[in-house]
């Protein structure tokens, strides 16, 4: 496994964020809406919103602004700036990037990721996570990949037709390889699925070449809302990953665990505790609700309480520096 103590994805650069129109940083004057920020410079910052911000009021409580996609398609690289490099700021070492609902048609999708990386990669400087349910996007984000800068990641392959060939472009490219533990008919239902597929994959990569330490294996974690039973299936699923592959890392969408649920934080920490505790030596979330210095404090103390650190040496070192 990484030297590092956690490693943290940021998930935040996805089309997919929206904030609700009804938000506090939404400011509308003289026929304008716009969205407050304050960049990293501390400089107060606006997204003109005005053409996707609806004219009739009783839209609001529904509506929910594409944020990210939206300061894509104005190409606001203040505003993509602002997202990327607080998520590095806040300890993110690879930063995820998914354009899939930028647009329906692949050719016009494939035109912006080959347009983002660059960019995204002068603002970064850590590894990008190139993100899409379409292989031929990700292949497109990787021919335009600046390898002299960072290595790149690929998010992800499963057992799914067609998401195999990732693992050669992996190798090509030398890049890390993400896997998700979805199966050739879909999600997995319980820990058993979940551990069955990545074992399947697992030897897939084996007879590509994909090094130990460049492979990421996901569970799945779906949100509890729709099933109580659903974080015990991601926990156990942990646990047994673990067991059988002692240097691979493990790491999950941990942020999908309280989708619809209030207080999103609390069930994000606790829910990270738990996986590390599991096995996850890796994590994916918003590095800014949850920091991951606190969690990494955390990974630190309980390996020393639980006889993972021989005279708490790494603790004292950690603490120390």
């Amino acid at each position: 496994m990484s030297d590092k103590i956690l490693e943290v994805i940021g998930e935040n650069f996805n089309t997919s964020r929206r904030i609700k129109g009804t938000s506090p940083r939404v400011q509308c004057s003289d026929g304008r809406a716009a969205l407050n920020y304050v960049d990293h410079h501390g400089k107060a910052c606006q997204l003109d919103i005005t053409d996707i911000y609806p004219e009739d009021q009783s839209e609001l409580k529904k509506f929910r602004i594409p944020h990210v996609a939206h300061a894509i398609r104005q190409k606001n690289l203040d505003y993509i700036s602002w997202i990327i490099q607080a998520q590095v700021e806040a300890g993110a070492d690879i930063i995820d990037i998914c354009l899939d609902e930028i647009s329906t048609d692949p050719d016009e999708r494939n035109d912006w990721m080959k347009w983002i990386i660059p960019v995204a990669q002068e603002m970064a400087g850590v590894s990008l996570a190139i993100d899409s349910s379409d292989p031929a996007t990700i292949a497109i984000g990787l021919e335009v990949y600046d390898k002299s800068k960072s290595r790149p990641a690929i998010n992800s392959v499963n057992l799914e037709e067609g998401r195999g060939d990732l693992i050669d472009l992996a190798k090509d490219h030398d890049a890390l390889l993400y896997a998700n533990a979805s199966g050739r008919d879909g999600m997995p239902d319980g820990t058993q699925q979940r551990v069955d597929n990545l074992v399947e994959i697992m030897d897939l990569m084996d007879g590509a070449g994909i090094p130990m330490e460049d492979r990421y294996l996901d569970p799945l974690a779906f949100p509890i809302g729709a099933g109580t039973e659903y974080g015990n299936h991601y926990l156990d699923a942990v646990r047994e990953i673990r067991q059988r592959y002692p240097e691979v890392h493990i790491f999950g969408g941990h942020s999908n665990i309280s989708f619809g649920l209030p207080n999103r934080k609390a069930a994000n920490n606790a829910f990270l505790i738990l996986s590390i505790l599991a096995g996850c030596d890796t994590l994916m979330i918003d590095p800014i609700m949850n920091p991951p210095s606190d969690l990494i404090d955390f990974r630190v103390s309980a390996d020393t309480i639980l006889g993972k650190d021989d005279f708490a040496m790494n603790y004292m070192n950690h603490f120390r520096s």
